[in-house]
């Protein structure tokens, strides 16, 4: 890898190994288990595996390396540890750093399974959670306390596209000592710079635009080699929420297409936006690249762009999001994000059911929010499909 490539450049072409047989594309080393020379260098192995020496899939394997290393360069991170799962990357970050009696802070606009495992499983052996208004530093400066551990937020909240402030809070957090935590799945390693905003522990739900296609699970969780493969990698390896070769071969391949496809989802998620913001059945649109926006000025700073998803309040409450939903003939009615597909979700009844309908109140997940995630398709029919959608739901 050269230090002059560009993103997209090392999006095809980083962290690339090669067998003997020179192959194009990226082999799969679909096998679980790897083959000493002698009984002796098993031992030497196992006491310490080298560079591209492998022992077990659980602990790596080289065409999960390859991703590890792809993604890590692409996010200007050290290193990289592939899971099984965005939720596994989150939960693997958060169980790694943390132990009984330790503190963290996060902000309140979650995940609903993001929210489940700060709220049901890191209390339920001893940590103690602090929740704070992601966008509001006076509440995070507050709630920091000398011995806090670690500070987790979505850089982009989910649903309600609340944009947090990476540099400031890991100036706090930093400064009490603690680890910054982010989720930067709505930002996406294209429009990401949380290496160097501060953040210590980078995760993305690579299921997202990473594959960007719908077909396969998967996780990073990204940072300084130290932290990588001293803390995360040791709790990962022996709880076993390892990436599996075929997915991190799958992975490379959206690697590949990432930026092309991201970059064209964030120009129709812009172009929608601007085009229905005023629609009559419409209370609120809530997109980070529409100047009305709250955080639009730190969302042109931190990611140079809006994003790919959209959220739409429907005058009408469920009903009308109901209705709007059925009346889409291009989106799908799904609960993933970031895919090559423009993709239609209602929150209230599907990722955040779980929440009460007090705290789906609280963080503004109204029961006419609608959550849109932009495709690649032609803008002018999916605003077509869109607007038709609003007029029927209106």
């Amino acid at each position: 890898m050269s230090d002059t490539w560009k993103p997209r450049t090392t999006a095809v072409h980083a962290g690339t190994r090669r067998s003997q047989y020179g192959e194009m594309s990226e082999a799969i080393f679909l096998t679980q288990g790897f083959v000493y020379d002698s009984a002796e260098a098993a031992e030497a192995r196992f006491v310490s595996a080298g560079e591209d020496e492998y022992i077990y899939a659980r602990y790596g394997n080289p065409t999960v390396r390859m991703f590890e290393d792809r993604i890590a360069a692409i996010e200007g991170a050290e290193d990289g540890f592939a899971t099984a799962s965005g939720m596994a990357a989150v939960s693997g970050a958060l169980s790694a750093i943390l132990r009984a009696g330790d503190h963290v802070v996060a902000a309140r606009a979650l995940f609903g399974s993001c929210l489940y495992i700060l709220e049901e499983v890191l209390t339920r052996y001893g940590v103690e959670v602090t929740f704070v208004d992601g966008t509001d530093l006076d509440q995070w400066r507050d709630a920091i306390r000398p011995g806090t551990r670690a500070v987790f937020f979505e850089s982009v909240s989910n649903p309600t596209l609340e944009v947090i402030d990476i540099a400031a809070v890991s100036d706090l957090a930093h400064a009490a000592g603690a680890l910054v935590v982010v989720d930067n799945v709505f930002a996406s390693p294209v429009f990401s710079d949380a290496a160097a905003q501060g953040a210590d522990l980078i995760i993305y739900s690579a299921t997202k635009h990473i594959d960007g296609q719908g077909r396969t699970l998967g996780g990073v969780i990204l940072g300084t080699k130290e932290l990588i493969r001293k803390v995360v990698e040791p709790y990962m390896k022996h709880t076993g929420g390892a990436m599996s070769p075929f997915t991190a071969w799958v992975m490379l391949k959206g690697l590949e297409t990432m930026d092309l496809r991201v970059r064209a989802q964030a120009a129709n998620a812009q172009q929608v936006a601007e085009a229905v913001q005023h629609h009559p059945a419409l209370s609120l649109v809530r997109y980070p690249g529409l100047a009305a926006h709250p955080q639009y000025d730190l969302a042109r700073a931190q990611m140079g762009s809006g994003g790919t998803v959209l959220s739409l309040d429907l005058k009408g409450g469920q009903p009308a999001a109901f209705r709007f939903l059925n009346a889409l003939k291009i989106a799908q009615i799904s609960n993933n994000l970031g895919d090559a597909k423009t993709i239609v979700t209602h929150p209230a009844t599907t990722t955040h059911q779980r929440l009460s309908e007090e705290q789906r109140a609280r963080l503004g997940i109204t029961p006419g929010l609608v959550r849109i995630s932009m495709g690649i398709e032609n803008a002018e029919d999916l605003l077509a499909d869109i607007t038709g959608a609003l007029d029927a739901a209106g």
